[in-house]
């Protein structure tokens, strides 16, 4: 099955017979990879060039010191040419091709490229050839799925190509690129999972290359590629336990189970794929736009915007959370919980309720099972398993839900958060929260927010509209490229104009979900901050700007200088923090002000600001 123009990757199973492709006059697809040292790339390049051309051979042959990968399409004996030629490079003897036909050309050139790596991962310590992980072949696979053994299967592929499908309740990293991963992973990982059968996949298994040995080196005990990838598995397995179909990168953009080319096209603009349906938009004008990245003038901008805040006011009067609902909460089973009983692993995940609460939940068949099945606390959990308690008659407290749009596009949503309103579901808050009320105006998409702001905090804050569009604009964030000014107001007075907060965090929230300085084992955080007035009051107006992007990292290193936010609930002057809720009707005075970042589509820079709430004075001619 050809495969791969960005993410490399080959399937290496049984093969379409040379003789039949032959015999059905079609072009012959072929895909292959091997890692082996290569020396003298540049002859080698003109050399295998040269030697396509003369064969009208089109697709791609990616050259490095680390090996070879190769996706190509031709008549079926000039392809089995090329490959007895490649053949011939010490280190490629006896290379394995996956072969499968066409009834047309799928690539436009011809084109063969010196590259550092074959597959850019942006790690040279990370060696396949000398240091493999252990390979799972899909059958093996497919006989855990089978039996339910636990194993947590990990998706290394790129956001788009997930958007068209996967393994069932595979982890998702919402890659942008497949260099994001390493740091990815480690941010988005629990560390459990270094102990537990952990199974890999990508289209091909070139990516799984590099990824299984980086596990390996990072500490996961139990770590496998699956073998050729995707396209293996679907030529031994069929669909057995995955959904959808696989995205290739020739001009079929996706493949069935069957190894048929699927009706998914791709948006030349924004490469995001497109099913039929999407593709039946009128937004999606061929090479010039698609729903996703199709720019609305800006009177049909102004008019949404209003239209989104209207439908806002249908939707919170009365608030969805103020209204008694029953409130199904998941809980999921964990390698680590393995034989204990319902009681068990309930006290161990929830250690702050009593045991009483857990015997009425039994008595009155609120404890279920995924099927929805009354359990007993006696009962043994199994890894995988999701427990759901179920709490009728549930009502959350009021929030506050002026929400105000900045921004929209097909794209992203750019909002200013009112406060105090939570942005995900925790603790308290399921359907009182952004994130739901945002699903319900934007079904069936829910947009994502980009980054942090608690539930305390006002202010700008941007969210992608659809998964494809957060891997896209993530990494922005991940990498420190957006510029973020914030307005805090203090309680005392800096010594200096102009200061800096560079102490490390913890990683791991404690009392209340805090965070705090530490200097031993934290996390790197750093906070610029300018004083921009004495408010007379014994308090100060500060901009802030956060470098890193660290939980509470304004509020700890404000609270850890001496300086406690006004109204902050958590950090309290004198370097204390609260040790139960309060219920106070002061505002937290601090104000996620400006934003600049590129757009996920074209690139552009924005820029939006919220305006300052009234507790900064005349913060709007802050410079």
């Amino acid at each position: 099955m050809l495969n791969s123009m960005c993410g490399c990757e080959v399937s290496q199973g049984r093969q379409f017979p040379f003789e039949l492709l032959v015999g059905m006059s079609v072009y012959t697809n072929i895909s292959t990879y091997r890692f082996a040292p290569l020396a003298d790339l540049k002859p080698l390049r003109e050399k295998l060039l040269s030697f396509c051309h003369a064969r009208e051979l089109k697709g791609t042959i990616l050259l490095s010191t680390e090996g070879i990968n190769m996706f190509i399409a031709g008549f079926p004996e000039k392809v089995e040419e090329l490959l007895e030629e490649v053949r011939k490079i010490p280190g490629l003897e006896g290379l394995p091709a996956k072969y499968s036909p066409s009834d047309h050309q799928p690539f436009t050139r011809m084109l063969v490229r010196i590259k550092r790596e074959i597959i850019a991962f942006g790690l040279p310590e990370i060696d396949p050839s000398r240091q493999p992980a252990p390979k799972l072949s899909p059958k093996e696979l497919k006989a855990w799925l089978d039996e339910g053994r636990p194993v947590t299967l990990l998706d290394t592929r790129n956001d788009y190509e997930v958007k068209l499908g996967t393994f069932e309740n595979a982890i998702d990293l919402n890659l942008a690129t497949f260099r994001d991963f390493p740091e990815v992973s480690r941010q988005k990982l629990p560390p459990e999972l270094k102990k537990q059968p952990v199974v890999m996949f990508c289209t091909g298994g070139i990516r799984c290359e590099k990824a299984g040995p980086f596990f390996v080196k990072e500490g996961y005990e139990q770590v496998y590629q699956l073998d050729g990838g995707i396209l293996k598995y679907f030529e031994e397995c069929g669909s057995a336990h995955y959904q959808g179909e696989c995205f290739v990168f020739d001009q079929r953009v996706g493949v069935d189970p069957n190894l048929e080319e699927s009706s998914t096209t791709q948006c030349l603009r924004c490469q995001t794929p497109l099913v039929p349906e999407e593709q039946a938009d009128p937004r999606y004008v061929i090479g010039q736009s698609c729903p996703y990245c199709f720019k609305t003038s800006a009177q049909e901008m102004e008019d949404g915007l209003r239209e989104r805040e209207r439908m806002l006011q249908g939707l919170i009067d009365p608030l969805p959370g103020c209204v008694s609902y029953v409130n199904d909460r998941p809980l999921q089973v964990s390698q680590k919980h393995a034989g204990l009983t319902v009681r068990e692993f309930l006290q161990q995940v929830l250690p702050h309720l009593e045991a009483g609460v857990w015997e009425s939940a039994e008595l009155e068949g609120r404890l279920l099972s995924e099927t929805f099945a009354p359990m007993r606390l006696d009962e043994t959990v199994h890894p995988g398993q999701r427990i759901i308690h179920r709490l009728p008659g549930t009502i959350e407290p009021a929030v506050n839900a002026d929400i105000r749009w900045l921004y929209e596009d097909e794209s992203i949503v750019v909002i200013n958060k009112p406060a105090p309103l939570p942005v995900h579901a925790s603790g308290r808050f399921h359907r009182n929260t952004l994130q739901y009320l945002l699903a319900q105006i934007y079904d069936p998409q829910s947009p994502r927010a980009a980054h942090r702001l608690d539930a305390m905090t006002t202010g700008v804050l941007v969210l992608s509209r659809t998964r494809h569009m957060a891997g896209r604009l993530q990494p922005q964030f991940s990498r420190r490229e957006v510029e973020k000014v914030y307005l805090a107001r203090v309680q005392g007075e800096p010594a200096e104009e102009s200061f800096e907060c560079h102490a490390p965090m913890t990683d791991v929230a404690g009392v209340m979900g805090s965070r705090e300085i530490d200097e031993s084992g934290g996390v790197e955080a750093s906070t610029l901050f300018r004083l921009v007035q004495r408010l007379g009051d014994g308090t100060s107006l500060l901009e802030v700007r956060p470098i890193t992007g660290r939980t509470n990292q304004i509020r700890v290193h404000l609270w850890h200088l001496g300086l406690p936010i006004l109204g902050d609930p958590l950090y309290m002057p004198g370097g204390e923090l609260a040790t139960e809720p309060k219920d106070s009707e002061q505002v937290m005075c601090l104000h996620a002000w400006r934003i600049r970042f590129q757009h996920p589509v074209d690139r552009t820079t924005m820029e939006f600001t919220a305006p300052p709430p009234a507790w900064a004075g005349e913060a709007g001619a802050v410079s």
